[in-house]
């Protein structure tokens, strides 16, 4: 019985080291190391997402990647959102990519443009944190960094090239992905029933 209290306490304990060693600093994430833009191209669609603040896609997320000929990437996606409270619309997107830092290109800036005047415009980082380029991908953006490093307006898609999921092993690696971004628990489901 003694015993079974100190492997309980010495667990609990090393959770708690875990918990506190873990850094939500925004630039010490990980991305994908030598990431492939080339392999990374073609059609992914969302499974889960974590939102920003303000209009965003809402489901029936996909997004087309195509490498251009100057090795430039650029995407057209679509997904529904909801106008005024009442309006459901699809929507298209369109964003290009480029790599600030040439020796992290899986860390690139996206300027976006809604391809209809009630959609936005902007520019995000998008921040592919892994990916096994046939089957999955997570990306992340930080909107607003706050004075310690934390981000304070962000969000994150995890991508499938199926609309129909991810098997259980992939789903375990999301999981310790979405922990490392500090977005456990944060993330909602995604319709994909072909409306867009």
């Amino acid at each position: 019985m003694a015993s079974s209290r100190l492997a309980l306490l010495i667990v609990l304990v090393s959770s708690m080291e875990h918990c506190l060693s873990a850094t939500c600093i925004v630039e010490d994430f990980s991305v994908k190391e030598e990431f492939d833009a080339k392999r990374y191209a073609g059609t992914w669609y969302a499974l889960q997402k974590k939102d920003p603040e303000g209009l965003f896609l809402q489901d029936n997320i996909s997004a087309n990647y195509t490498i251009l000929d100057d090795g430039s990437m650029t995407a057209s996606s679509k997904g529904r959102v909801t106008l005024f409270g009442f309006w459901v619309v699809c929507a298209d997107m369109a964003a290009q990519y480029s790599v600030p830092d040439p020796t992290t290109p899986g860390k690139m800036f996206m300027n976006y443009q809604g391809l209809a005047s009630y959609l936005s415009s902007g520019g995000d980082n998008y921040w592919v944190i892994d990916t096994d380029y046939d089957n999955y991908a997570i990306t992340y953006a930080c909107r607003i960094v706050k004075d310690d490093g934390s981000c304070e307006d962000g969000y994150s898609l995890v991508f499938s090239r199926s609309p129909r999921g991810l098997p259980p092993t992939i789903q375990r690696v999301v999981r310790a992905k979405q922990e490392e971004i500090c977005m456990s628990g944060q993330f909602q489901p995604v319709l994909q029933s072909g409306a867009c």
